[in-house]
């Protein structure tokens, strides 16, 4: 599949900031499963980009800028999709799996997530993907889309009490309910097409990859319950969202800050032509 992406974030700082520092994850890499054919990045201010890759291999941009009432990081691209089934192959992997067992505060656990997990067979000394589905499938059956309730902050056992929650919600829950299995699990931002033809997106979209042997690195979205397909753009990865967020950062001085996120993600045909337009 040919993916075309547009990817807009808007700040703006009232009264002006004094100075801005931004980490930018909005570039995606080539593997097996996707290929990078056209990708640019461009911001609304005459700010130099370093480019680096960060320890997880992602390519990351910083962006310092002094005063500024408002700032714009746009991202477009041309990406090229296959449907592996939900297998990774042929990323830069950096570091062992187990690393993707460590907690963090975003991936905690309460009692009653420890009892969810209990429930799911098969367990996961038995059977690791068997157990990885049930646990998609249950966190897809046990939450609501909702995109009011919880925000970036929101930890993984706040969201499942609420019942409520966005993708970056589920894929934390997932992560720390494998990892409690003992199942290396990580975060993933990218982005997704949709069948229903509901391009224009107000974010990203957020699953999570789960290590399971004899196959290696595998894509499970529990908000969409599938594993990973070629309808998936991956970009970043990380513990969680705050390794992968797409714009991460900090400002001086300024007042109150509001943010703005566009998200197109069009399927384009063999001509050229995007499946869908405004």
């Amino acid at each position: 599949m040919r993916l075309r992406i547009a990817h807009s974030t808007t700040y703006r700082y009232e009264p002006p900031a004094s100075g801005v520092i931004q980490i930018l994850r909005m570039t995606p890499g080539s593997h097996d499963s996707q290929y990078v054919a056209d990708w640019q990045i461009d911001v609304s201010t005459d700010s130099r980009l370093d480019r680096h890759e960060d320890a997880f291999g992602n390519v990351t941009h910083v962006l310092t800028h002094g005063p500024l009432s408002d700032l714009t990081v746009t991202v477009e691209g041309l990406i090229e999709t296959q449907d592996t089934g939900g297998v990774l192959r042929g990323t830069d992997e950096r570091f062992p799996p187990s690393l993707f067992l460590r907690p963090t505060e975003l991936t905690d656990m309460t009692p009653a997530m420890e009892a969810f997990v209990r429930e799911l067979a098969p367990t996961a000394d038995s059977d690791a993907l068997g157990y990885l589905h049930a646990l998609m499938l249950g966190i897809n059956t046990h939450m609501t889309f909702d995109t009011d309730p919880t925000s970036s902050g929101t930890t993984a056992s706040e969201a499942f009490s609420l019942k409520r929650g966005v993708c970056q919600d589920y894929a934390h829950i997932f992560i720390a309910c494998a990892r409690m299995g003992g199942i290396p699990a990580r975060f993933v931002s990218g982005h997704f097409w949709r069948a229903d033809g509901a391009n224009q997106q107000e974010a990203g979209h957020a699953w999570a990859e789960a290590h399971v042997p004899g196959l290696g690195w595998v894509g499970f979205d529990p908000a969409n319950a599938i594993c990973t397909t070629d309808a998936h753009a991956r970009i970043a990865i990380g513990l969680d969202y705050l390794g992968a967020a797409p714009v991460r950062g900090t400002r001086y001085g300024g007042g109150m800050e509001t943010l703005t996120v566009a998200v197109r993600v069009d399927k384009v045909s063999d001509r050229g032509q995007s499946q869908f337009q405004s």
